[in-house]
């Protein structure tokens, strides 16, 4: 297009043609409004395409360029703003002020504004065509060739929130946005940036991890090559955590942005690495405020960061987390670093890493081996029957007996004798403690006999009791406990509602706030289920393609069955109808062949589809019970007090202050697009040197946050089943804040904002 290659008068023409279908969507009458994802997406991508062209258009076809901007003006004037709050990084309180921040598409209009006031000149912008620029204007130019863009999705047949909902999650599926800006560093850092360089560079870097996804030292190599005329370290930086804590999900999976991060600190030793440690402290700082999702991928690539790095940072600058509360963000934060090492370690290694501030050796997590009942070193009062069976067991494990033989033994000489609870501790803890030396230890005995375990806890009530047996067993290794519950699952030995119900147990409730650990058995819990859903659909979409591919073939073979029995050959001189008797038998056979496998395709298919209608009723059955034992353990300590739906009236209950005399930290600011306050709830924040959030509260406001995260994540499981959930939890009873916090995570609109006060009953 810049010299004359592309005719600019057919790319008009397609920006029209998306502006036109953008128009279109959002249109009350004509379109379908909650399909706007797709809309912005198409208004988003004429103005990306202007800092690269748009000199050349406003000098080429002003009137078509300037026809395009008012029609976006005019598309922006009826478009609904878009409110970021369920996606954003930071817990928004939403107090209800006049103040309505840009959503990104706003922002993006704004910075093109600018650069057309400025003449459209943009210096990150190479322009390498100039060499060649006789040679192009002499050659033959190009017409863009015409688009279409899909059919408008019907509108939903019922007119509620609900239906606009999930049509309005499947266009956010569809279309997502690239990014949402995430500003780390004080403005100073970048000062001398236009407006339209961050968008840019941003667009330079976003495409770099795309194209080099997999390719991690390549990516590291053209991300520090960029071609623009400043230092860019700190928009680089916050660029790759933007995408690292992007919701519901980044691009591509964590760990790839941890090896480009620990590329490029290689790749600039002198200065990536402050920059790195300092949007680190930046972000510590405020982290009684980052969304509970972001706090947990934080805490991850955090800790394996450390790892490839020799574990070395200056814990010292935190040691004074442990005159906090042990429920403060900051605190539970350094307090899971710390256990997320050890993991990727081993004890005496990470507490030699933190000797500059020992006193933090109070945040490891507990030294020692599993906790086993029946080992007789503990002094622990069982009586020598206990000791004895545990023994007996241990014999015939290792003497190979089987499944089925241990299972006779346990019903004629354990159960008969000393009941459920003896019988079950002493076969779970004997069981564990064979497979405790690894991994595969344990595997092993989860296979072999994993059947014993499932005779003696057949239901929900005592396969709870086969939890709290490994959380026992496993009470100084928080991983182990993980994994031994997960491989569990696994095996359907224990099921998800089973999961569910000891999770909420009143001794993990209490945890809810000062621990990751129910967190990350829930999660692997709920991700297991969504995963088999998941695996299922993708084989019946194999076995759809693969009866296809069957009916076509068994129908091309008994067509070629049918020619040659209808075919006249002359046997003898005799016409006689049917081809040569071997050929027949053979395309018989082939027949045969195709159509039992056919049928059998079609049986798998079947069955498969039975296996994904009872995981799904499974789903529901989860959800339902997910979200009962939230609402009911929230109103049971939310106070009334923020009854009026606002975390900020949550908040301001507060107990004594209690005074923490730091340094000052450095600035953190949020880029406006994501309509978050500058200022923020300090639980610890060394900028304002208080904690100020009483355990109560904490609590609640930790809960509310994996309500708000659970709800994001699994958002596409949970719109089916909606409208049960409606009737069975989300009523009018449940706590506000409670109802505020799933339809923050699902992107839902209430009936009132989206129709209005009068008909919010519809």
């Amino acid at each position: 297009m810049c010299s004359k290659v592309l005719q600019h008068a057919s790319l008009v023409v397609v920006f029209e043609t998306l502006l036109s279908s953008a128009a279109t969507t959002v249109d009350e009458e004509k379109g379908n409004p909650s399909w706007q994802a797709r809309a912005d997406f198409y208004v988003t991508c004429i103005l990306s395409c202007l800092p690269w062209g748009g000199a050349e258009l406003v000098e080429q076809v002003p009137e078509e360029i300037e026809r395009v901007l008012v029609g976006i003006q005019a598309y922006l004037s009826i478009r609904r703003h878009t409110s970021d709050s369920g996606l954003s990084f930071f817990e928004d309180d939403e107090s209800g002020g006049d103040l309505v921040e840009k959503d990104f598409l706003e922002d993006l209009w704004e910075r093109i504004q600018v650069l057309s006031s400025n003449g459209w000149k943009v210096e990150c912008v190479p322009r390498p065509h100039l060499s060649f620029e006789a040679q192009l204007v002499a050659g033959k130019s190009h017409e863009f060739g015409p688009i279409s863009c899909p059919e408008q999705p019907d509108m939903p047949s019922t007119t509620s929130a609900v239906a606009y909902g999930k049509q309005k999650h499947d266009a956010e599926l569809k279309y997502p946005q690239r990014t949402r800006r995430l500003n780390i560093f004080p403005a100073s850092k970048t000062e001398d940036l236009q407006p339209i360089d961050r968008f840019v560079v941003e667009e330079y870097l976003l495409d770099v991890l795309l194209f080099f996804n997999g390719c991690r030292k390549e990516c590291a190599s053209f991300m520090v090559g960029l071609p623009v005329p400043f230092r860019y370290e700190y928009l680089m930086a916050e660029t790759i955590f933007s995408q690292l804590l992007l919701l519901p999900q980044p691009p591509f999976k964590p760990i790839y942005y941890t090896l480009v991060i620990m590329d490029l600190c290689k790749a600039l030793p002198g200065a990536f690495p402050a920059v790195v440690a300092g949007a680190v402290r930046a972000l510590f700082d405020k982290i009684a405020d980052l969304d509970m999702e972001c706090r947990t991928r934080l805490i991850l690539w955090f800790s394996h960061h450390l790892s490839n790095f020799q574990f070395i940072w200056p814990w010292e600058e935190w040691a004074y987390v442990l005159d906090l509360p042990k429920w403060a963000p900051q605190r539970v934060f350094v307090q899971e670093v710390l256990e997320r090492e050890v993991r990727l370690s081993y004890w005496d290694k990470i507490k030699q890493s933190i000797e500059n501030a020992p006193a933090l050796e109070e945040l490891l997590p507990t030294k020692g081996g599993p906790n086993f009942k029946y080992n007789g070193e503990d002094g622990r009062e069982k009586t020598e029957q206990q000791y004895a069976l545990s023994a007996e067991l241990s014999n015939k494990v290792k003497g190979r007996q089987t499944a089925r033989e241990i299972i006779l033994w346990i019903d004629e000489n354990i159960y008969p004798i000393h009941g459920l609870e003896i019988t079950l501790s002493v076969v779970v803890q004997t069981l564990l403690d064979i497979g405790s030396k690894s991994f595969t230890h344990l595997i092993t005995v989860l296979e072999r006999y994993g059947q014993v375990m499932a005779k003696i806890c057949p239901d929900q009530d005592k396969q709870l009791m086969l939890i709290a047996e490994v959380s026992s067993y496993w009470k100084n290794n928080a991983q182990m406990t993980t994994i031994a519950i997960d491989r569990m699952m696994s095996y359907r030995l224990i099921s998800n509602l089973a999961i569910v119900r000891w999770v909420f147990s009143p001794e993990n409730v209490e945890q809810f706030h000062i621990s990751d650990r129910p967190w990350e058995i829930l999660r692997n819990a709920v991700s297991k289920t969504y995963n088999r859903i998941t695996d299922l659909r993708k084989e019946i979409l194999s076995l759809k393609k693969d009866v296809i591919s069957a009916e076509e073939a068994a129908s091309k073979v008994k067509a070629d069955l049918e020619a040659a029995e209808s075919k006249l050959t002359l046997v003898e001189g005799e016409p006689v109808l049917g081809e040569n008797p071997a050929r027949l038998k053979r395309l018989k056979t082939e027949a045969e062949k195709a159509k039992e496998e056919e049928v059998s395709i079609h049986d798998s298919l079947e069955a498969k589809e039975a296996l994904l209608a009872r995981a799904l009723d499974e789903n529901e059955l989860l959800f339902l019970s997910l979200y009962k034992n939230f609402s009911n353990v929230l109103m049971e300590r939310l106070p009334d007090a923020s009854r009026d739906g606002t975390l900020q009236a949550l908040k301001s209950i507060h107990g004594d202050s209690i005074a923490i005399d730091l340094e000052e930290t450095s600035a953190m600011e949020v880029d406006d697009e994501n309509g978050k306050p500058k200022k923020s709830q300090s639980n610890g924040s060394r900028a304002t040197n208080t904690y100020n959030a009483r355990e109560k509260e904490q609590w609640c406001l930790s809960t509310l946050g994996y309500v708000k995260a659970f709800s994001r994540q699994y958002a596409s499981e949970i719109w089916p089943h909606i409208e049960k959930l409606d009737v069975e939890v989300f009523t009018e009873e449940v706590h506000p804040l409670f109802r505020k916090a799933v339809y923050s995570g699902l992107r839902r609109l209430s009936n009132e904002k989206l129709f209005g006060p009068s008909n919010a009953k519809i």
